[in-house]
């Protein structure tokens, strides 16, 4: 199962705009088939998801399906640049439960 961390980089004075793009976004990709985690944090200077899908055929369909093309559309002017997306495979290490997304 992918998990990806996307990092968005908000232009100054534009992180509670970019947020609430985001989050207006949120449902709509919760209901998308295979997402199985897609979880919004806030640090100080960035936005940045976790998510987890159930197979590379979700995750595609994810990236180049309608919500990305809202939030790509949406965000435009208010963002740094493109989001930093790392996909990453876990590396399970210790209590299982606890040990992987």
């Amino acid at each position: 199962m992918p998990v990806l961390v996307a990092t968005i980089i908000p232009n100054p004075d534009q992180m509670d705009a970019v947020e609430a793009v985001l989050r207006d976004l949120i449902p709509a990709v919760h209901e998308e088939d295979g997402c199985e985690r897609y979880a919004l944090h806030r640090g100080r200077d960035r936005l940045v998801f976790v998510e987890k899908w159930r197979d590379m055929e979700a995750l595609a369909a994810h990236a180049s399906g309608p919500s990305i093309k809202a939030m790509n559309e949406r965000l435009a002017g208010l963002v740094a640049g493109a989001p930093d997306v790392q996909v990453l495979e876990a590396v399970p290490a210790g209590d299982p439960a606890k040990g992987a997304v």
